[in-house]
């Protein structure tokens, strides 16, 4: 008997993605682009970084990416592998990552949560089910698989779907135009844009080559565009929103504001702040 490929149809009709895009939304008739910070679960431990998260969320978040601990984080830099380290050092689990979602989730029901992992914490040697219901349940919108590809990622669509979760993808500067488009159109919620080589990171600066990019990439998604990766500075804040992005995502500064102990949270709540202020558009 052969077992028919799930149809490829993408997740950007689900309850969640309509979650996410209200989000970005609501940031453009502020004014703004969208801020989408980025927290480690557990980091540095499973009570804190519930504190972590709530004051994140506070603190001006309009969508809340919550990075999966992995021993082998192939996307991450030393910032957020120096994080998940501590925080599977302190214990932390899948099945902890899902509870404090679910803390999460309860405490701010209006915030989007995106979960960001690799295939095989969410998918392993099966389809992916158990996770996104679970995902779905707590309050989670949608969920990025750094290292799935559209090629690959149609039957964890069919899953993610019938959880009402989006399944959101991301594009890089090497990412071919004709690639970027069809992945575009597959992205739920919104596309990850990613603005340069590499891994995660703060960066002193952003590429040059960030407007041309975004123009690009935003011509051809039916979804709105955040770019993430390097981003640490309101500065680097002001320059994406110039160059026409609807969100922005912010990740390895976040937890260096946190200290080298994870525990500085007015320190994150201030640079969050300040990272807000910076999304508001350039009138005129």
């Amino acid at each position: 008997m052969t077992t028919a490929t799930p149809r490829a149809t993408g997740t950007n009709d689900t309850a969640g993605a309509r979650r996410i895009a209200a989000a970005f939304a609501r940031a453009r008739a502020d004014g703004r682009i969208a801020l989408v910070p980025y927290i480690v679960a557990g980091y540095p431990d499973a009570e804190t970084g519930l504190r972590v998260a709530l004051a994140a969320a506070d603190a001006g978040a309009d969508l809340l990416e919550v990075g999966l601990p992995y021993s082998d984080p192939l996307a991450d830099g030393a910032t957020i592998q120096r994080a998940s380290g501590m925080a599977l050092k302190a214990g932390a689990t899948l099945e902890d990552s899902l509870r404090l979602i679910e803390r999460i989730g309860a405490a701010r029901p209006d915030l989007p949560l995106v979960p960001m992992g690799y295939a095989n914490q969410v998918i392993g040697g099966g389809d992916g089910e158990a996770v996104a219901r679970r995902l779905a349940g707590a309050g989670a919108a949608g969920l990025i698989v750094t290292d799935l590809t559209p090629d690959e990622g149609a039957p964890f669509e069919a899953v993610a779907r019938d959880a009402g979760l989006a399944v959101v993808y991301l594009v890089a500067p090497t990412t071919s135009p004709a690639r970027r488009a069809a992945i575009a159109a597959r992205s739920g919620g919104f596309l990850y844009c990613v603005s340069l080589v590499g891994v995660t990171g703060a960066r002193t600066s952003v590429p040059r080559s960030v407007g041309r990019l975004v123009r690009d990439v935003k011509a051809v998604s039916p979804v709105p565009v955040a770019v993430g990766f390097g981003v640490s500075r309101p500065v680097h804040v002001q320059a994406i929103a110039a160059a026409g992005a609807d969100g922005v995502a912010v990740g390895s500064a976040l937890v260096d504001a946190l200290g080298p102990d994870g525990r500085d949270i007015d320190g994150l709540a201030r640079l969050i702040g300040d990272l807000r202020a910076a999304t508001h558009l350039a009138v005129g």
